[in-house]
């Protein structure tokens, strides 16, 4: 078990080194290149939850305004200008963040660094929930698109939610970069669909079919000739839902071919400049079409219908934001492991978790999002109104420590115009800040109560798991220079059962690992057991293999505990010898003939592990010949 101190490197690089600059000239990618991602391939991998979420934020801020009636909604554009320009500065600050913490963890790795250690759990702990809360919701939402389409198919929602989640997983689980290339063609298409929208939509007069909406009943409040600063504050907390995913580019840099930095930056960009552009467009033709929200009628399907008309085109708007809510989950999948990677490279996670497959895959971040996201759809019963309330608080809260840290990054770097930048950072801060609280008040007897406790409570998982890994480190002396190595008497002890060639295998690697070997075998009182007893020790003094054969007896049919405790006996006996217990098994040459096994060596392993400090190890038989 190693336990990492000091500063995180990437994979591959030495600590204090940097990416070389961008020369312009193009090199074929080394060969873990390949399985990392180019700037286009990162929008498609990273960005699907910040471009599915024009599905909704348009309609937060239209059904908060809606309580306000047709006067309320003519605030929905210059709403959405202030979430756009929050939107600016986010992606800004994000891509000092990019700059500044190339090793990725976003949030996480600024507040580390500036604001303390404390401060940095809680930027995490925001971060894991956003990140699987996001998996849960996009799924909800995908399959809730699916079910309006075809309502035959809602009482099977969990199993179809959990069949999607099993989809992205599975190609997650092939590389981030075979993400990308599996959701580049969904995402183009959802994107290009909304753009064409908006273009056709401002050539609009009017809206060309209104069939969507027809027969539903209208959700617009009563009349009003005053909109209040509260109400306005809310509609821009709920329509900065819009903004969950824009962080999970700075979160995943390592992700990126080299120059990585500089990939994930143009990345960024590109995300800001199209979720801004379409977020503005919708709102744009909300207020030229005068919509108004409806019961069981999308906004954005309301749109679609008024732009296209009801034809082809509205169902390709239609099914292509399904397919985007569903796998804007791929977002999750991207950021998170890598977020965790860290976590774990600082002593807060299982360093199981730091782990890199050999496509560039944190596998055991993949498989543990997955299975924490299937329990909540699970208990959702695959229910997007559920999960909603518990949706983008962690996020905020992860916005505003990002941005408070880089005001404190920019007061202790001072680079030239760093006024500018502390002054850019510090007023996103207050933004986010106080959409934080906004949300968190309005939502908290919804359910968001749950995510106040559950920070502070996996803030102190983390804490306990480093105070474990503290005291690991200091029992095993690390950063400390041990004394010499010292050869100590050996015991060997070998459980048999029978003569083979696998007895006589095991016996010859147990004389060349020991100074004495000791053959030891679980007798029972039975009849036919003590035949079997008899049988060996008539065979073994014929066999004369030197080794000298003991019998432990046991009253009942247990292996394990008999053996392990005479192994207890023999180190209790001889303090001063290492005593190493050799388990000799069969390596089957199929997969299926394992079944066939009868696990004594597991059991005897277990048994030895759990009750004495012996050495153990396992000798493995390998059987080539087919078994017929």
């Amino acid at each position: 078990m190693a336990i990492h101190r000091g500063k995180t490197t990437v994979a591959g690089q030495a600590p204090g080194t940097e990416e070389p600059p961008d020369t312009g000239v193009r090199t074929p990618p080394a060969a873990g290149d390949r399985h990392r991602l180019t700037a286009l391939q990162g929008l498609a991998a990273l960005s699907l939850d910040a471009m599915a979420s024009v599905a909704y934020g348009p309609e937060s801020i239209v059904l908060v305004l809606a309580a306000a009636g047709a006067y309320g909604l003519g605030f929905t554009l210059p709403v959405t200008l202030a979430i756009a320009a929050l939107l600016a500065v986010l992606v800004a600050s994000y891509r000092q963040v990019i700059a500044a913490f190339p090793d990725g963890g976003g949030s996480y790795a600024v507040a580390k660094k500036h604001l303390g250690r404390r401060t940095s759990l809680v930027a995490a702990a925001s971060l894991i929930l956003d990140y699987v809360l996001n998996v849960a919701v996009s799924v909800t939402a995908g399959v809730a698109a699916l079910t309006s389409a075809f309502p035959e198919l809602y009482a099977e929602r969990v199993w179809i939610c959990l069949g999607v989640l099993v989809l992205v997983t599975a190609v997650n689980l092939r590389g981030v970069v075979e993400s990308a290339k599996a959701f580049l063609v969904p995402t183009a298409v959802f994107v290009g669909s909304i753009l064409v929208m908006v273009v056709v939509g401002l050539f609009r007069d009017g809206p060309v079919s209104t069939a969507s909406a027809a027969g539903h009943a209208s959700a617009l409040g009563e009349g009003a000739t005053a909109v209040g600063a509260l109400l306005l504050l809310k509609a821009f907390a709920a329509g900065c839902s819009a903004l969950t995913g824009v962080e999970a580019v700075a979160n995943a840099v390592p992700s990126f071919r080299a120059p990585a930095a500089r990939r994930a930056q143009r990345t960024e960009v590109a995300l800001g400049a199209l979720l801004g552009v379409m977020l503005i467009g919708l709102s744009v033709l909300i207020g030229r079409f005068h919509l108004q929200p409806v019961e069981g009628v999308t906004v954005l399907a309301q749109l679609a219908d008024a732009s296209f008309g009801h034809n082809a085109a509205f169902y390709i708007v239609q099914f292509a934001t399904m397919v985007l809510l569903a796998l804007a989950a791929n977002t999750s999948f991207g950021g998170l492991p890598v977020l965790m990677s860290l976590l774990a490279r600082d002593n807060y996670l299982p360093h199981v978790f730091a782990l890199k497959a050999d496509r560039q895959v944190h596998r055991h971040g993949v498989v543990w999002l997955a299975l924490v996201s299937g329990a909540l759809l699970v208990f959702s019963g695959g229910d997007t109104n559920t999960l909603v309330p518990l949706f983008a608080i962690g996020v905020f809260v992860g916005f505003t420590i990002c941005q408070v840290g880089m005001v404190r990054h920019w007061f202790g770097e001072r680079p030239k115009g760093w006024q500018a930048k502390a002054a850019l950072n510090g007023f996103g801060a207050l933004l986010t800040g106080v959409s934080a609280i906004v949300v968190t008040a309005t939502k908290f007897t919804e359910g968001a109560w749950l995510i106040v406790l559950a920070l502070p409570l996996i803030v102190l998982a983390f804490e306990k798991i480093h105070r474990a890994y503290a005291q690991i480190g200091e029992r095993l002396e690390l950063g400390r220079i041990p004394q010499a190595p010292q050869r100590s008497r050996s015991l060997v002890v070998v459980p048999v059962s029978g003569l083979s060639l696998l007895t006589c295998q095991a016996l010859t690697a147990a004389r060349s690992l020991g100074d004495e070997v000791l053959a030891v075998t679980v007798t029972h009182p039975a009849p036919e057991d003590r035949q079997a007893a008899e049988a060996l020790r008539r065979d073994w003094e014929l066999w004369k293999p030197g080794v000298e054969l003991i019998e432990v007896s046991s009253d009942t049919r247990s292996l394990g505990r008999p053996v392990s405790a005479y192994v207890r006996e023999l180190t209790q006996a001889h303090p001063d010898t290492q005593v190493t217990v050799l388990i000799p098994e069969t390596e089957p040459a199929h997969l299926w003939q394992r079944m066939l096994q009868n696990q004594r060596g597991s059991v005897v392993a277990h048994a030895v592990r759990r009750d004495t400090d012996a050495v153990i190890c396992r000798l493995r038989f390998r059987i080539t010949a087919d078994v017929r």
